[in-house]
């Protein structure tokens, strides 16, 4: 590759760590004797196209320092799906600013931009290397052990569903049931990961439901009867792309984004956890609560994981050190290591970017519980490094 400069940009929906993965990539290009400087995308691709972009050797260390911690993208964010008749003139625009490596923090449709962008330059005779960093809290991305921004959304679902629980089980004379949902539209790592909130048998959450498993009502109302009848209240967890047997939403809404993605509870919409309100107070004449938190998983930074922080960064110094050596087309993946977690140790890999466009990662069979409602002890023993130790509340005796 020959010298350069250098591009960044955030895609899709923000985490507490996607700008320490921003710091990583700019800081190391900013070292880097090979890029001249480095520009961030305003508001993702569409920075490009407007060119609204930010020359990062003018921004202060102490600025980059303090970002690092902070949530959400810094640079912000688009759901621009490319149409081909913007690759024109985003090509144009990086030539204009000689750019020769392209970074992308994102998902699985970020991957598909670097690719289809990198690939159509290389095609038009502009040689440029892209490299992906991963982010979603969805942890759907396929080739690597876990993506940034997960583990402090799961620890975000954890912590509300351990305090909601304490708030469910002294005011179960008041609201015999509780729903809390998740973001997640066809991966069950986020319901999945309020397990961690369990000190013992009985604590909440007593459901958890996720997408990869159909929703059977007759099913669910048996366990919510039977949690109920034991515990005196019932706390249930949901994914909100859970989906009946014939595979439609149980989420009402129909309105659906730019990648034909369905916008759960958007416009007027109602949720998955508001559907399972519904049937379980028709069925049981029952009151209770549900609580849809939406974004406020992605962005509580009060509740991060220490280790997301340190991996979403170290992801972005990767993604520079691979496009130096000129291993582009590709996103950089997290490999456990370690099977016993004792210590808990994962190392770099690389995953093609059209390879992860193109697929997703459910839980896999051995992570849920046979009933389709519960996690497995396999499960705890991937997520629990990831999440950290959540604090001891205290209750009193009987």
């Amino acid at each position: 590759m020959q010298p350069g400069n250098a591009i960044v940009g955030q895609s899709g929906g923000p985490t507490c760590v996607i700008n320490s993965s921003l710091v990583g990539v700019v800081e190391s290009a900013l070292k880097s004797k090979k890029i001249d400087t480095i520009f961030g995308m305003r508001f993702g691709i569409e920075g490009v196209l407007n060119n609204k972009l930010l020359d990062f050797s003018k921004v202060e260390s102490s600025v980059l320092k303090n970002l690092k911690q902070t949530p959400s993208s810094a640079l912000g964010s688009t759901r621009l799906k490319l149409q081909d008749e913007h690759f024109g003139p985003i090509l144009k625009q990086l030539k204009k600013k000689n750019i020769r490596y392209f970074f992308m923090i994102g998902g699985n449709d970020t991957m598909d931009t670097i690719h289809r962008i990198v690939e159509y330059a290389n095609e038009h005779g502009w040689e440029m290397t892209g490299v992906g960093v991963p982010k979603t809290v969805d942890n759907d991305l396929f080739g690597t052990d876990h993506t940034p921004g997960f583990p402090s959304a799961g620890r975000y679902v954890a912590m509300s569903v351990l305090q909601g629980g304490l708030l469910a089980k002294n005011m179960q004379r008041v609201d015999q049931f509780n729903v809390f949902q998740t973001v997640g539209r066809s991966a069950g790592w986020l319901p999945a990961a309020a397990a961690c909130a369990r000190r013992k048998a009985g604590d909440p959450p007593h459901i958890i439901l996720l997408p990869e498993r159909p929703f059977i009502r007759e099913d669910f109302l048996a366990a919510v009867k039977k949690a109920q009848a034991k515990h005196g209240f019932v706390s249930i967890v949901c994914g909100e792309g859970i989906t009946n047997p014939d595979g439609s939403p149980v989420s009402a809404s129909q309105t659906k984004d730019r990648f034909a993605n369905v916008e759960f509870g958007a416009m007027g919409g109602t949720s998955a956890a508001m559907i399972l309100h519904r049937i379980i107070s028709d069925e049981f004449g029952w009151r209770g609560e549900f609580q849809v938190c939406e974004s406020l998983q992605m962005c509580a930074a009060d509740r991060a994981a220490k280790l997301d922080y340190k991996e979403a960064y170290a992801c972005g110094k990767q993604a520079v050190k691979l496009a130096l050596q000129g291993n582009g087309g590709v996103m950089v993946t997290m490999n456990r290591v370690s099977k016993t977690n004792q210590p808990y140790r994962t190392e770099f890999g690389t995953e093609p970017l059209k390879n992860v466009a193109n697929h997703e990662r459910p839980m896999p069979d051995h992570f849920i519980a046979k009933s389709g409602m519960d996690v497995t002890k396999a499960f705890m023993n991937y997520v629990t490094p990831l999440i950290g130790e959540l604090p001891v509340y205290q209750s009193l005796p009987k």
